[in-house]
Formats: C-alpha cells, structure tokens, sequence
C-alpha cells in the first residue's frame, strides 16, 4: 500500500491535479470541486440543459477545439458586461438549452481534462448541487474528493477553504462509506461553517478576490446550498445532467 493512496478507505481527500495524477487509478469515482468558479459554471449550465467541455489551456488552441466539438468556446477572462460566456457564473444563468460551451480553466477544467483519461467516472461538484452529486455517486467503490484550490502568481497552488468545506459538504451526504482522515477533516470545516449558512465564506480570500474586481454577484451565486437537483457528470468528454 502506497503511504499517501488512502486505499483504506472508500472516500479520499487530495488536492489538485496531483491528486488525479497519484490517486486517479485507484478510484472509481472521481467528484472535482472548485467552487469559484469552475464547479458553479458547470452546475449552471447544466441546469439548463447545456453541455460544457472543458479544456485546460486559454489560448488559440481552445478554438480549434471548439471547432471540433461544434461548441462556442468562452471567454478565457471575466466580463462586467457582455452577452459572451466566461468563467463568471452570472454569464452562464440564462445560457440556451442544448448550447454547446468550451469551458477553459486553469484549475477545474485542467483537472477535468486529465481526468477523464483516469478510467473513472468524473463528476463536478459545488454548494449548489452537493446533496444531488452524493447521491450519484454513493454506489461507487472508490470515491475520490478533489478540491483544486487557486493558484499563487507564482503559479503553485493555493489550498482554498470554500473548496475544502464544498468537498466536505459533499462526503457528509456520503455517511454510510468509511472516510479517510483527510476527508473527515473536510466533513469537519463543512459542519463548522454550515451552522452560519455558509454566509462566512463570503469573507474568505476567492470571494474578496472576486468582489474587488466587480463580481460579487458571482459570489452569491457560488454559496447557494442545494438548490440543484442534478449532478454534473462528465460524458464524452462534456459535462451532462445525470
């Protein structure tokens, strides 16, 4: 048994796209958290009967790759104001049913896409449809939690909090399944903020970040607690409602 694979348990814990790198082959299920703002995209897009794919590079090859999947690709930068698609959730609330969206993103895309050549089922998960994501997800064997975090300017990764309690809210609607120790101690910093409504988290680094730059609004919309009821699974390379 390798130190750090957790194989003892049915629910792990790993950050980032190490974890997929190093845990990937051992699970059977793998449920991708990052709150602001991949997860929250996808869960709303979703919900309105969109496909997104994601792709990990913001540059011109996201066009080709657009091309050939016949998807819009969006914005790879935050809009105040526009009629396009970005990685701000806002943009994403009114997106057509049976669009088609190129969703780049250095963190939960990048995961996303390595990913989905692990052999396991892949989900994405956020506050909006934490309870909906467990409940895909409960037959699985190996189920593995990865919060992706945010990245320092130096480009290493910075461990984000609302991604931990996400990740941690999700493991506690899987109470029947044995936990590692790094993923109770996510179920712990869920059941310490979720007595508040998780209204805290409107005060940690990701969301003052995204408040200064114009998108609060964004922040709200990636605290709302379960108000989805599907989960967003990745399928043919798009993430679909299941």
């Amino acid at each position: 048994m390798v130190w750090y694979a957790q194989e003892r348990f049915s629910v792990r814990l790993e950050w980032g796209i190490e974890a997929v790198e190093q845990l990937g082959q051992t699970a059977d299920c793998i449920i991708i958290v990052d709150v602001m703002s991949f997860s929250t995209c996808i869960s709303l897009a979703v919900d309105n009967g969109a496909r997104v794919y994601p792709y990990p590079w913001k540059d011109e090859s996201a066009i080709a790759y657009g091309s050939e999947k016949g998807a819009i690709v969006a914005s790879t930068e935050r809009r105040l104001k526009s009629n396009g698609y970005s990685l701000s959730p806002c943009s994403l609330k009114d997106i057509e049913q049976g669009a088609r969206l190129v969703l780049p993103s250095p963190n939960g895309s990048a995961i996303s896409f390595r990913a989905k050549d692990s052999g396991a089922a892949v989900f994405s998960g956020c506050f909006r449809n934490m309870a909906a994501t467990a409940r895909a997800c409960r037959h699985f064997r190996r189920i593995l939690v990865i919060p992706c975090g945010e990245r320092w300017p130096n480009g290493t990764l910075r461990p984000a909090v609302e991604d931990l309690v996400a990740a941690g809210g999700i493991i506690s609607y899987l109470a029947e399944k044995t936990w590692s120790p790094e993923a109770r101690a996510a179920t712990s910093a869920y059941h310490q903020n979720s007595p508040y409504g998780l209204s805290t988290l409107g005060e940690c680094a990701s969301a003052l970040e995204l408040a200064e730059k114009g998108f609060a609004e964004d922040v709200v919309l990636c605290l709302n607690v379960n108000v989805s009821e599907l989960a967003c699974r990745l399928q043919r390379d798009a993430y679909i409602a299941v």
